[in-house]
């Protein structure tokens, strides 16, 4: 399938990177559906408020990069991508964090968010 046609993947997750970076849970949330089935290293939630809560706990400082790897089209309204994502953290007492993630996203009134995020630890 022609890039272009699956960009809106990149271009969510960029978002979501630069939110992270920011350290703006509000904003990391906003990229999710009201109802996002969201399930981090810790236990999972559904919903905005959940993403924002797992965002707000994180440490100031911590950053992400991802690569995307696989792309689907699941549906005309709905995009599956699985990515590589490193979080990193300021400082040398925590060791950056690698983990495989997949993202289920859904076309929406507001434009493409995620319905459904899971990440695991990416053993190396």
């Amino acid at each position: 399938m022609p890039a272009t046609e699956l960009s809106p993947l990149g271009d969510v997750l960029d978002a979501w990177q630069l939110a992270i970076d920011a350290h703006q849970p509000e904003r990391v949330a906003a990229l999710f559906t009201e109802d996002a089935v969201f399930q981090g290293l810790r236990p999972f939630s559904v919903g905005r408020p959940g993403v924002a809560t797992y965002y707000a706990g994180q440490p100031a400082g911590m950053t992400v990069t991802y690569r995307l790897l696989e792309t689907r089209r699941l549906a005309g309204d709905v995009l599956l991508g699985w990515a590589t994502a490193d979080f990193t953290f300021a400082g040398p007492e925590r060791a950056p964090v690698p983990v495989n993630l997949t993202v289920v996203l859904r076309r929406t009134a507001d434009g493409w968010r995620i319905a459904h995020y899971h990440a695991s630890p990416r053993i190396e």
